[in-house]
């Protein structure tokens, strides 16, 4: 039920989803009673939020400090038992209108998991990812890998897909039932760069340590002065405001271990 909840509520509470209400909820008001200031004022309000993501790059400014958290690796291990991506990269919905594996805007980590796994030919290979979608029965995150890695030339013997997960939490707490890992072992974790916080605060949580390996940047230290556009700025704010609230989240649940994991 939770579960559920935080989906409802994320829908509603997404900053171009609100923003846009409160646009619509100020005309409507001022239509109806042209004498209420507090309707031009929710108009004025969502006119110049919707703006601020067009011109300025609200976003970069939120997402920069969580793709900063965890460093690129300089120098690669010289032994890996284990890599594990996180599922979020498939568009299951393209995936099963079109009858092919569909990637979307993460698609690095997919690319980076197969780059890796050719790197480390002994390690294990861990795709978790189920599907999030609370109105749709189609086919899992792990079932289009499965396709997709059989495609790229992975051997399927040394893969393991886990599907039952919906988030983040789950990730980690279902691949590490299935996969038991022992202490001393070197496993890496690849997901997007705004997302590794998070995703190594639910690994820790489930005494699973990980070595982070951050892909899929979408912020430019040099470009953190430019202008966005509608589109992308509110998109990127709605993914930089999604990882902050819930890391708020996840640390209130007992998830992670600290509000900001770090290395």
């Amino acid at each position: 039920m939770l579960y559920v909840l935080s989906k409802i509520f994320w829908v509603i509470a997404q900053p171009s989803t609100l923003l846009l209400l409160v646009c619509i909820a100020g005309a409507l008001i001022s239509l109806w009673q042209s004498r209420l200031d507090w309707g031009r004022g929710l108009l004025i309000s969502g006119v110049v939020g919707l703006s601020a993501c067009a011109l300025l790059p609200v976003g970069a400014w939120l997402m920069g400090p969580l793709e900063d958290r965890f460093p690129p690796l300089r120098q690669m291990p010289a032994r890996v038992d284990g890599i594990v991506v996180l599922g979020g990269a498939i568009d299951l919905k393209e995936s099963a209108d079109r009858g092919m594996p569909a990637l979307n805007e993460r698609a690095e980590r997919m690319t980076a998991f197969v780059a890796l796994a050719r790197l480390y030919p002994h390690a294990r290979l861990v795709f978790t990812g189920g599907n999030p979608d609370l109105l749709s029965a189609g086919p899992t995150e792990a079932e289009v890998a499965r396709v997709l890695f059989a495609g790229l030339g992975l051997d399927p013997h040394r893969l393991v897909f886990e599907a039952k997960s919906r988030n983040t939490r789950e990730n980690a707490l279902f691949s590490r039932r299935i996969e038991n890992p022992r202490p001393g072992q070197i496993w890496l974790l690849v997901t997007s760069a705004a997302d590794m916080p998070r995703a190594v605060g639910c690994f820790r949580a489930v005494a699973w340590p990980v070595l982070a390996f951050p892909v899929d940047y979408h912020t430019r230290h040099r470009d953190m002065g430019g202008v966005p556009g509608l589109v992308a700025g509110l998109k990127e704010f709605d993914w930089a405001a999604h990882e902050w609230i819930g890391l708020v989240y996840y640390r209130s649940r007992g998830w992670t271990s600290s509000l900001f994991p770090g290395p």
